[in-house]
């Protein structure tokens, strides 16, 4: 143990808090995810344990190092209970290039529509976007720097006679620097140049060949010579202008697409859902079916490693994360094709939400809908309160339309929050300052008839 803890732990990424959530115990991750996830121990314990066996790999041995693949997981359970939502915290608290996509979208090779390869090529460009968007803010101070100095020399010739003094156009510099830093002259109009690229009307997306349509446009892009205007503007908005240009400028892209390339590679997490919807049950099947099929064998190479080829580059597949789910009402993970199976060797089953869960749903996590809703009706001078019985009796409501009809889930308790409060949303401005307390009484007033009246609610909730 001594030893594996004074081993160097490699330079993944740049930014410090990235090396350290990667290194977070399983514990740790899973009392994170709490915050936002009620319920399903059985998965962010699964998700918690992939997490750190990426930091495991990474200090192990180089010798054994490559060997180590991650255990892919398959989520199985009904819609609206986190599934989605346990992979994206997930991502976000690592700090981990993600994307989220939908198995139904993509067709086998050889149809209209994206083929899986996509998934990484949209995973690269996300990690382009992330990394190039670091290393512009680490560069953002010294880029102010340069672009007060620019804005100096736009302002200069107007403002020289008045600000100019005995110690000449360097006196008049360090005034004019003076006054920028002072809020001055924030409205002062100065003329900068812009460069930009002309937006093309997308062509073939509606074809499904977006993909194409991209490599085109980017191609063009790096030929055809960006549109270069001058505009006026006020010295402030210049000065914004001027500073992303230079902290842009600073940005060296061959790092970019490097470490772009190694993060996606080394901590890459892709969430497929609704895997269910290519299950092929009895065998082969006739028609879509075949679609389906094809969309498996070609999943399969991906998910178990290969190198796909991108704009930024050839991007291996074989330490990427792939967390899978879906409903699987009218199939079982053991329809898809037994070598896609094999490499999902985790199955985890998230369980339906209670009427005791919704209560926890409304009341616990960091972004409840109660509190999302204090703090909308607050920007209107609206202070509102839920007493505990009108939690109650929101959750049991909930509860009692999903049983009755389809069940979605936690998605239900937006659907019944957002008829409840429509009268108050609508009149907020009006009736600003106000209190209002939201009690069972008024909760059963709001709602009693649309979820007793079952056709009604089939509608709207």
């Amino acid at each position: 143990m001594n030893t594996l803890k004074k081993q160097a732990f490699p330079a993944i990424v740049s930014p410090d808090k990235a090396d350290h959530a990667l290194s977070l115990t399983p514990k740790a991750i899973v009392s994170i995810l709490d915050r936002f996830i009620i319920g399903q121990a059985n998965a962010k314990r699964s998700v918690a344990i992939a997490m750190r066996n990426r930091w495991r790999r990474l200090v192990a041995p180089e010798d054994i190092r490559e060997e180590i693949t991650p255990k892919n997981i398959i989520m199985i359970g009904p819609t609206g209970v986190g599934k989605t939502e346990i992979a994206r915290r997930l991502a976000k608290l690592t700090n981990s290039p993600f994307i989220k996509v939908e198995a139904s979208k993509f067709t086998e090779v050889g149809y209209v529509g994206r083929d899986v390869e996509s998934i990484i090529r949209d995973l690269i460009e996300q990690s382009y976007n992330m990394v190039k968007s670091e290393m512009v803010e680490a560069n953002l101070a010294k880029a102010t720097e340069m672009a007060i100095d620019k804005l100096i020399d736009l302002l200069l010739p107007g403002f020289k006679n008045n600000v100019s003094g005995n110690g000449g156009e360097g006196g008049s510099r360090k005034k004019l620097r003076k006054l920028l830093q002072e809020g001055k002259l924030q409205d002062a109009e100065v003329e900068i140049q812009i460069e930009s690229q002309g937006q093309r009307p997308p062509l073939l997306a509606s074809f499904g060949l977006e993909d194409l349509e991209k490599n085109i446009n980017d191609t063009l892009s790096s030929i055809m010579p960006k549109k270069r205007q001058r505009r006026k503007m006020t010295a402030a908005q210049a000065l914004e202008i001027l500073t992303e240009q230079e902290a842009a400028n600073l940005v060296d892209p061959d790092k970019v697409v490097e470490e772009a390339r190694k993060r996606v590679e080394q901590r890459g997490l892709v969430f497929i859902d609704e895997i269910d919807k290519i299950c092929v049950k009895d065998g082969r099947g006739r028609g879509p079916d075949v679609s389906r099929e094809g969309v498996q064998r070609d999943l399969l190479p991906l998910v178990e490693g290969c190198t796909v080829t991108t704009k930024y580059g050839l991007v291996k597949t074989d330490h990427i994360l792939f967390i899978a789910a879906g409903a699987f009402h009218s199939s079982k993970p053991s329809d898809l094709m037994p070598e896609l199976q094999g490499r999902f060797p985790i199955r985890v089953e998230l369980s339906s939400l209670s009427k005791e869960d919704f209560v926890r749903i409304l009341n616990e996590p960091q972004n409840a809908l109660t509190k999302q809703y204090k703090a909308l009706l607050a920007t209107e001078g609206v202070e509102i309160e839920f007493t505990p019985e009108a939690i109650d009796e929101l959750a049991s409501m909930a509860w009692q339309v999903n049983e009755s009809n389809e069940n979605i889930g936690a998605r239900r308790l937006a659907t019944i929050m957002e008829n409840l409060l429509d009268e108050v949303s609508f009149e907020a401005p009006d009736i600003s300052p106000a209190q209002i307390v939201v009690t069972p009484d008024y909760v059963r007033e709001r709602l009693t008839d649309i979820v007793t009246d079952t056709d009604l609610s089939k509608f709207i909730l």
